[in-house]
Formats: structure tokens, sequence, C-alpha cells
């Protein structure tokens, strides 16, 4: 079962004098790359939060943000005046609206509280890991219904390429007749005498030149494995990137040396179709 990279997660907990939300956000990366918006309070708190991101998302680019709301008395804070203040002069630059409306924005953004506490409540700490549990939670049930419908797509366009193979292989027979015929007559036109058996071997090296039966055989094992690694318990996004790669390039393979406009027609549509995986392989785990 395959998972994409692209998802969100949030979840909010409620203590005695504040809410805390943990919001987490994620789209395709060929690495995991964690950017964390937090308090300044809890930075301490940060590596173990993002231990706690890549064991869950492997990868990705993951926007994690805690945000902290006051809603009962906390006596230990105090409302940090210069930075709110910076905050209401950067917003009044974007934006016009009354001093009420931008202080509301600003007491929003991080760090516009400060407090006396040296550590981080142990139970509030808790509350933290249980929300990040059930934000992570989340994440992974939207990225595991988005790779479901990567999943159908990709279904999709391995039929069409194995339908395609099969007119590719069906065709054959024709194509080689086709080009065995084209060299019978320019031989003709040339109108000199030639040996019979001479000119046989020598159109049987060329003909083996435009032979496709490896292609046609690595190919359809290529689907196959492909096809086996959609279906494998793992999300597999860099195995199948590399098994489209080997795709291309038997597809490429055939189209140079089919010398048959009818199958060049049939290889330009197995090249859509592939290119169409290879964008959606972009978001795959």
């Amino acid at each position: 079962m395959i998972q994409s990279m692209t998802g969100f997660g949030k979840h909010v907990v409620q203590l005695p004098s504040k809410k805390i939300t943990i919001e987490l956000k994620s789209l395709n990366s060929k690495n995991l790359d964690i950017n964390a918006r937090l308090p300044q309070f809890y930075r301490e708190k940060e590596l173990e939060l993002r231990k706690m991101i890549a064991s869950a998302l492997n990868r990705g680019k993951v926007d994690f943000s805690l945000y902290v709301e006051i809603t009962g008395e906390e006596t230990t804070a105090e409302v940090n005046k210069g930075v709110v203040k910076n905050y209401m002069d950067q917003l009044a630059d974007i934006a016009k609206g009354d001093d009420i409306k931008l202080l509301e924005m600003a007491l929003r953004m991080p760090d516009t509280l400060k407090t006396d506490k040296d550590d981080i409540d142990e139970e509030e700490y808790k509350a933290i890991k249980e929300a990040m549990n059930e934000a992570l939670s989340k994440i992974v049930e939207f990225r595991n219904e988005e790779g479901k419908v990567l999943e159908e797509d990709f279904v999709a366009r391995l039929k069409n390429l194995n339908e395609l193979l099969e007119a590719v292989k069906a065709m054959d027979p024709e194509r080689l007749g086709t080009v065995r015929e084209r060299l019978d007559k320019a031989v003709a036109d040339l109108k000199v005498e030639l040996d019979a058996n001479r000119f046989e071997q020598e159109l049987i090296y060329y003909l083996e030149k435009y032979d496709i039966t490896e292609e046609k055989v690595r190919l359809a094992n290529h689907l196959k494995y492909f096809e086996t690694t959609l279906n494998s318990d793992d999300s597999n996004g860099k195995k199948l990137g590399f098994i489209s790669q080997e795709i291309g390039r038997e597809i490429n393979t055939i189209g140079s040396k089919a010398n048959y406009a009818p199958m060049q027609q049939l290889v330009v549509q197995m090249k859509d179709e592939l290119e169409k995986i290879k964008e959606q392989m972009l978001n795959v785990l």
C-alpha cells in the first residue's frame, strides 16, 4: 500500500489555563525537511518533538506549528510588550487596520508572552505529546487516503501500458514484414544482380538490429515488478521511481528500433502514460 507525502493533521488540547494547538502539514520532498514554529518557551522540547515527527512521517517537507492561547489565569506569564509592538508595526506596514485589530493579530504570533517559569510543567508537556500523537495519527490517515487515490491512478496507467505492449507484440510481425518489403523494393529499384544467399544473410543481420524481442520481455517484467511493488505492505516511492526509469528505457529502445510509424505511435502513447506515472510518483512516500 502506497502513501502520499501530502497530508494535514491537527489536534487541540484544552488545559486549565491555556489551549494548545498542534498543526502539521506535509508536501513532497526527496528527504525529510521539518520546519518547526513554536513559542520560545517550548524550544527546549523541539528536538524531541522533531524526533516524534521523523519516526512517524519518514519523508516529506513538513511544517510543524505549536500555538498557545491563554484561556484562564496564567500568573507567571506577561505580555511581551516589545515583541507585540514590533508585530503591530510590521502588520500596519502590510495592511490597514485599527490598533485593536492589529493587537489581536499580533497576540497570535510567537513569543508574545514571556514567563518566569524555568521549566515546562510535566503534565502540560505530557498533554502536548498526546496532542502531537493525535495530530500525527490524523496526518498519516490523510496520507493513506491520498495514497489510495494515487494507487488507483497507477493501476489504471499500468493497465493502459500493458494493453499498449500487447498491441506492440501483435504488430511486430507486420512491422518486420514491412521493413523486409521496403528493403526488397530498394534493392529491386537499384536494378543490379545480387547473390540471393548473400542478400538473405545481410537481410537477416539487418533485421536482427531491429529486433525488439528482449525489450518486450524486459518491459513486461518491469510492469509486473511495478505492480508487485505497488501491492507490497510498505510505501516504496523511491523504488517505484527506479522501476519507472527502467520502464522508460525499454520504451525508448522500442521506439528507436521500431522504424515503423504505427508502432512509433504506440510508443508515443506509452511515453505519455509513463510521464503521468512519473508526475504522480513525486508525491509517493
